[in-house]
């Protein structure tokens, strides 16, 4: 995705930034960060908001990033955490290999290159993979790329020298050892038969791109 006047350190601060998130991510139910196990790798916890009547997903993953001169790499997947086991209402779904490059230009924009890898855990009707690729997933990269024009001002209000994935020094985060966690295999977790269920009215999710970030 070109992203016009969106500078590649301005679009890795965007996917870093919870707190921001929150703001502009309206699938989003809720999300945190669990805990670090380097200056340049956590673990962290996401639930989004599924088209209905699909139950909502989860995922707990290790989430490890860096810099390459004025580019920037992404990448995550699935992990166990005893501390955070699978939700009842919602279903723990598996990112196999996910990640995201950015590459800085041409002029002052950049360019994002999004991979994602993921097990729903659940037999999908056809109806929802149609609407993830055709219409869920561009509409949710021309939402990043509005939050990310409004992400400068949006940080001068709210702790704008705080950017713990830029200076390790900041995080707060409890630091976790690696043997605290496991890959989560697909093949653990309870699979999902919902193939048989019929689109409805979406309202989940879908708030308008105009919404103000404030």
């Amino acid at each position: 995705m070109e992203c016009k006047d969106v500078p590649a350190e301005v679009l890795y601060d965007v996917l870093h930034d919870v707190e921001y998130r929150k703001k502009w991510d309206t699938n989003v139910i809720e999300t945190f960060d669990i805990g670090k196990l380097t200056v340049n790798a956590d673990i962290g916890y996401y639930a989004w908001k599924c088209p209905k009547p699909l139950k909502n997903r989860d995922v707990i993953t290790l989430r490890s990033w860096l810099p390459m001169g004025n580019d920037y790499i992404i990448m995550n997947y699935s992990v166990k955490h005893s501390k955070f086991p699978p939700r009842k209402d919602l279903v723990r779904a598996v990112s196999i290999q996910t990640g995201y490059l950015i590459q800085s230009g041409p002029g002052k924009g950049c360019t994002l290159i999004y991979l994602a890898q993921v097990d729903p855990r659940g037999s999908l009707p056809k109806w929802v993979v149609n609407k993830s690729s055709q219409f869920l997933a561009p509409k949710a990269m021309k939402k990043m790329y509005k939050a990310c024009l409004k992400y400068p001002e949006w940080k001068r209000k709210h702790n704008p020298q705080h950017k713990p994935w830029l200076y390790p020094e900041q995080s707060i985060l409890p630091t976790i050892s690696l043997s605290e966690v496991t890959i989560q295999h697909a093949d653990s977790l309870e699979n999902i038969d919902e193939s048989s269920a019929t689109e409805t009215k979406d309202d989940r999710g879908e708030a308008s791109d105009e919404d103000s970030v404030n």
